[in-house]
């Protein structure tokens, strides 16, 4: 069992280095969702030598396409979807400046890699916890690619925002454990 951290976003290089593979961290500030349409836009932006529609640098990206909010609520259910779908585009975003990833499941050899030379953290939400997650989303604003519906990029305000560190910034990785 690792350690447990309160940390503010954006995130840090102090905090990205404490960090340690299994331990559970409760995240405050603002992050960003973008799926696979939103990452696949980001790189036509990239490509374009356009700015992207989020403040890439010391960023935390939420792989999390939300259900509609209920009357009264800032968010609808927000569980975690697959992050192996975004890696081919993870590493041109790790070497732009972003510093963390929220998902569910592995990641590949080369997000790893790119983590590591980067110094960035994946973060594991715990699947089928959608509504619970929800419960630490204090607002959510539709900020780009409003055609995507659920999969349009949010600006998410957090507090306490529950997640383990599932691969450190040294590329320990909680799924290569026994």
């Amino acid at each position: 069992m690792g350690k447990i951290w309160e940390i503010k976003l954006p995130l840090k290089d102090e905090d990205i280095h404490k960090l340690k593979c299994g331990d559970e961290v409760w995240l405050t500030g603002v992050m960003y969702t973008a799926r696979d349409a939103a990452h696949k836009r980001f790189m036509c932006l990239l490509e374009e030598k356009q700015p992207l529609p989020i403040p890439i640098e010391s960023a935390v990206i939420y792989y999390v396409g939300p259900c509609p909010a209920k009357p009264g609520e800032a968010i609808g259910s927000a569980g975690p979807t697959t992050s192996g779908r975004m890696d081919s585009y993870t590493t041109e975003l790790l070497d732009k400046g972003l510093k963390g990833m929220i998902g569910k499941g592995d990641r590949s050899s080369e997000v790893i890699e790119s983590m590591k030379k980067n110094k960035a953290v994946y973060f594991a939400a715990v699947g089928g916890a959608g509504a619970l997650l929800a419960s630490h989303i204090r607002r959510a604003e539709p900020i780009a690619f409003c055609d995507l519906g659920p999969e349009a990029v949010y600006r998410l305000e957090v507090e306490r925002f529950p997640v383990f560190v599932a691969v450190d910034a040294f590329g320990e990785n909680v799924y290569d454990r026994k």
